[in-house]
């Protein structure tokens, strides 16, 4: 099979789901007819038929709320959100009902939910085309939060969320849906839901990061690497549950820690990862550990907006002052 992107192994694992589960059904805003924005749904209507691939009104809350019914019944349906930032008229349905149906219930009933949506910047769309919200939905008991950051683990992913018995938010980084290929086995095979990772091994600094800013934080690795500087690069994959298993492993070599992630700064998933090494593992640590984010503002408009994302020489500037610091 020829290397495929990130968006065309959503759709090759959205495809082997619904052919291999006839209770796994699809829905929202224009993906029966066009696919959706992003064309992730391209095909599967003539492939399963209208019952199965269902376009709804623009309605968000609707749309998550006849999600979590389906799931209550047997069902195991897909709920596509255009954007992350179009989320929030849903949250009612995911905060109220599809992360608290297990506990309410008694496990009587459960939410075998999968709710995807773009989500980042770096494509030139307004403020709520661009957000990078998943550290409001990690604080919630009873969700997942997964992000893929490559075509293997966007397939492997979505197949183990699909089958779980848990409602999962799935947030695909829009800024690498085409521009990251590689290639994908078609054999069914899932990914676990509760581990990151390694992407790249060094022994001087451990380097957490997710989504977009994973290919930034590779290229800097490489160039890092050419002047003495080796980074363990781990892609957390799993906002929730957070591995610290293998974050901790990593730091045993490292002692230096830096997380890289697009989000805001404050309450973000970093400072959880942070916190935690300082419970467990701090005296793992040679030097302290080190944020690199968004900023606390709104995603600017596109002519401002290579100012607020993570570029490769900002993660390099990082891992430098990480290393020469503190020798």
């Amino acid at each position: 099979m020829a290397d495929i992107t990130l968006i065309e192994a959503v759709n090759l694992a959205l495809h082997y789901e619904m052919q291999h589960d006839p209770n796994v059904v699809i829905l929202g805003e224009d993906i029966a007819e066009n696919g959706g924005v992003f064309r992730a749904t391209l095909g599967l209507k003539q492939a399963f038929g209208c019952k199965r691939v269902i376009d709804t009104p623009l309605a968000e809350s609707l749309i998550a709320g006849v999600t979590v019914g389906m799931a209550s019944q047997g069902l195991r349906p897909i709920a596509e959100f255009q954007f992350q930032g179009f989320i929030f008229p849903a949250m009612e349905h995911l905060v109220c009902h599809a992360a608290r149906l297990r506990n309410r219930t008694r496990g009587r009933l459960t939410c075998p939910a999968v709710f995807r949506a773009p989500f980042g910047g770096g494509i030139h769309a307004p403020e709520h085309h661009s957000e990078s919200i998943e550290a409001m939905f990690a604080h919630i008991p009873g969700l997942k939060v997964v992000i893929p950051s490559s075509p293997q683990r966007a397939y492997g992913l979505l197949l183990a969320a699909i089958r779980s018995n848990d409602p999962i938010l799935f947030f695909e980084p829009k800024r690498i849906y085409r521009t990251v290929k590689s290639h994908v086995e078609n054999n069914g095979l899932a990914l676990p839901l509760d581990q990151c990772f390694t992407l790249r091994k060094g022994t001087d600094i451990t380097l957490v990061t997710w989504g977009a800013c994973v290919v930034e934080s590779l290229q800097a690795a490489e160039t890092l690497s050419q002047h003495g500087i080796e980074l363990d690069v781990i892609d957390l994959a799993s906002i929730k549950p957070i591995d610290m298993a293998t974050i901790s492993a990593s730091l045993e070599k490292t002692g230096r820690l830096l997380v890289v992630h697009e989000a805001a700064k404050t309450c973000g998933v970093g400072a959880e990862i942070i916190t935690r090494v300082a419970e467990s593992a701090m005296f793992l640590l040679k030097a302290p550990p080190k944020r690199l984010t968004g900023f606390d503002t709104i995603m600017p408009y596109y002519r401002n907006e290579d100012y607020f994302m993570i570029q490769h020489d900002d993660i390099v500037n990082a891992a430098r002052e990480l290393m020469e610091g503190w020798q």
